[in-house]
């Protein structure tokens, strides 16, 4: 496809900022597991949190992961799989979310783009240099814990299980229905880059947002929560 580059709070709720001009440049494209490291590199796509400031005006704790949702990192077979069609919107009935979804890409000094946490937490955002979402390989969509204002759009991200549904809504028209496998957190010092954004052969979905324990020393989450889904259905424009 020629579009495989991966460049690419928990506690008292924390007023934070994500950097808007993106993350630490990743190395020079030579292979994708060069490009793979370079991930690791730059903390991992949702790893660079700044805090800005504390409110004890509340006390909201986002889920986290637990020891019974970790399950798989993909399923036993293949799978179905679906044509290139960019996303639209998604939903997790699980959790309450309905986003439309952002596509971010790099910027040019050739760090990741992330949504505006003033004007997008509540959206999460497709990385457009990953497949589309239900391609065979990996596709990627993050989202911010929290924002200025509150809980942001993968809040409740760490509440999913094995067996919950994603329904992903293409250009074409078809909504891509994805089952959860596994719900992780990872610290970001030990964070298995190549497990999670290496080229799935079935149709893989993964979601990322911060994670764990906030480091008010350093104004960084230390984990980062990534849930691992795939492909089992589609259903096709215009059906009810």
């Amino acid at each position: 496809m020629g579009n495989a580059r991966w460049p690419r709070i928990a506690g008292f709720r924390v007023v934070a900022s994500w950097p808007e001009d993106g993350y630490s440049r990743p190395p020079e494209p030579v292979s994708l597991r060069a490009r793979l490291a370079g991930v690791a590199g730059v903390a991992l796509i949702l790893g660079g949190i700044v805090a800005m400031g504390v409110t004890f005006l509340s006390q909201q704790h986002a889920p986290q992961p637990s020891a019974a949702a970790r399950g798989a990192i993909g399923p036993a077979g293949q799978g179905p799989s679906l044509q290139r069609s960019l996303p639209v919107s998604m939903e997790i009935p699980a959790i309450g979310v309905t986003s439309r979804l952002l596509h971010v890409g790099l910027n040019p000094d050739g760090s990741m783009q992330v949504p505006s946490l003033v004007t997008s937490a509540a959206d999460a955002a497709w990385y457009e240099y990953s497949v589309t979402p239900g391609q065979i390989g990996t596709s990627v969509i993050e989202g911010h814990v929290d924002s200025y204002q509150g809980p942001a759009v993968f809040f409740r991200l760490g509440a999913l299980s094995p067996g919950d549904i994603i329904d992903v809504t293409l250009a074409d028209g078809v909504t891509a229905i994805f089952r959860v496998t596994g719900v992780r957190e990872y610290l970001k010092t030990d964070f298995p880059a190549n497990a999670i954004y290496d080229a799935a052969n079935y149709a893989a979905l993964r979601l990322i947002t911060c994670g764990g324990v906030f480091d008010y020393a350093t104004g960084h989450y230390l984990s980062s929560t990534v849930v691992f889904a795939s492909l089992i259905s589609s259903q096709p424009a215009g059906s009810v």
